[in-house]
């Protein structure tokens, strides 16, 4: 099965096709560190299976949290903690992924105050955000910047910038949010003119790995589309962007008739027509669809969700539904008490090298 097959990204080696997809757990301390549910929780989901775990948005600035209790990597004092969650999800046998972004006007802390690419509130009711300043946006490139160096310090082996569902990057990206009339807004070079100095800089600090996510489609009138993701899709590539991970929705409310598998499509047309690779996301939950985009040649990665929230082997699981068999934890086999007493340094070998070697 395709989907059980090793895939390389630039100089990393996943042992299958599978990542946990960036959520949201809100548990983290009111100054973004991590508590115990993030060792437990991660730990978990990279035990489960899963090649590549990410963990949620990481919030490059103080006010750039999504809400109340969002990890935080603004400061060198956050990568402590952080480098504590990659060495449980390394020692479980999967790789660490970190997501870094800025939560813009949907910030959902009322103490701070929410920037945004132009003052315009997400709807009616929602707060007005402060534009930011020519020299605020030079600050925020930095500070994505100082967020790369401190993800490769904490030891992640991929990084993903957030350009997706509404948040900052997205925000600079659509015209629905972004009416600026300088060189940050306007056509689509100016709109992507943030995000190309941020993947500029963060490749000064970053030689992994590197992914953006996006919102494919606005799902509003006047809204991005896939096919001006053809646009900013080149121009990451160009920039060295390996992957682009593809969302959708977020920036106006919208109703969108979701279904099993809605979003692929965008992930196959940027994979197709840009030769970059791409993963999937959204309502991905059984074996049998997520062996059918990668069999297919639809994305050459699938990122599962909610799935993977109500069910932390859902790798096993899906290997079960595509009747094969994947490798299991020694410790939940018969033997796997005794083989693991009997090695010499039982506790410092990583389970990628361990699994199913006895």
């Amino acid at each position: 099965m395709k989907l059980f097959e090793p895939i390389t990204i630039k100089n990393l080696t996943l042992k299958n096709r599978i990542a946990m997809s960036p959520m949201c757990m809100h548990s983290a301390t009111d100054d973004g560190y991590i508590s115990d549910f993030h060792l437990v929780h991660y730990g978990a989901r990279a035990l489960g299976g899963a090649a590549l775990v990410f963990l949620e948005t990481l919030a490059v600035q103080a006010n750039g949290l999504i809400n109340a209790g969002d990890l935080g990597i603004w400061s060198d004092a956050h990568v402590v903690g952080l480098s504590r969650v990659v060495d449980v999800i390394h020692k479980m046998g999967a790789m660490a992924g970190a997501q870094i972004g800025h939560g813009g006007r949907l910030l959902g802390v009322e103490t701070l105050s929410a920037v945004a690419p132009s003052a315009i509130p997400f709807a009616n009711g929602y707060r007005t955000p402060s534009a930011l300043s020519e020299a605020s946006i030079h600050e925020m490139i930095d500070s994505f910047q100082a967020a790369a160096k401190r993800a490769r310090t904490a030891g992640f082996n991929v990084l993903e910038i957030h350009t997706a569902h509404g948040y900052l990057l997205n925000e600079f990206l659509s015209p629905l949010a972004n009416r600026r009339e300088d060189q940050w807004g306007g056509n689509h070079e100016n709109r992507y003119r943030i995000l190309r100095h941020i993947i500029d800089a963060v490749k000064t600090e970053w030689d992994g790995p590197l992914f953006v996510r996006i919102s494919s489609t606005d799902y509003a009138d006047g809204g991005n589309t896939p096919e001006d993701f053809l646009t900013y899709g080149q121009w990451m590539k160009e920039q060295g962007v390996d992957l682009i991970d593809c969302s959708s929705k977020g920036i106006a409310p919208a109703k969108v008739a979701s279904f099993p598998g809605y979003q692929v499509p965008a992930a196959t047309l940027l994979k197709e027509k840009l030769g970059i690779m791409t993963g999937a996301v959204g309502l991905i939950e059984t074996g049998d669809l997520a062996e059918d985009i990668i069999h297919n040649g639809r994305a050459d990665i699938v990122l599962i969700g909610r799935a993977m929230l109500r069910d932390p082997f859902w790798p096993r699981t899906a290997a079960d539904q595509l009747r094969t068999k994947i490798p299991a934890p020694p410790q939940y086999t018969r033997y796997g008490a005794w083989w693991l007493d009997n090695q010499p340094t039982p506790a410092s070998a990583p389970m990628s090298e361990t699994v199913g070697k006895y």
